[in-house]
């Protein structure tokens, strides 16, 4: 019983590492930021959308690709000057040992 729940909360977690992958990368990639503001533009001349609408939309996407090149700038400095930051950290302890309580 206990392996079959190791594997199910093994399985659970490795499901929500990689959506939580999944939706990291959408935030942070800006080729996709771009696109939008590309298919935002389209859609303004083909009538779709306003300019109001279009300044409106654009705006939260343009403040997401200034914050990402920030922290791209920032990561170089960081590098050139020799500071690193720890974000986090994973680990886990595997034994060879098995405990029989």
């Amino acid at each position: 019983m206990i392996v079959v729940d190791r594997l199910l909360v093994g399985g659970i977690r490795f499901v929500l590492d990689k959506l939580a992958q999944a939706v990291d990368s959408e935030l942070n990639d800006s080729e996709r930021l771009r696109q939008e503001l590309l298919a935002l533009q389209m859609q303004l001349e083909l009538g779709e959308i306003s300019e109001r609408e279009l300044a409106e939309r654009e705006q939260p996407i343009l403040e997401r690709l200034r914050e990402l090149k920030r922290e791209e700038l920032d990561q170089a400095e960081a590098l050139r000057s020799g500071e690193y930051r720890v974000a986090g950290i994973d680990a886990e302890l595997h034994s060879g040992h098995r405990r029989d309580d």
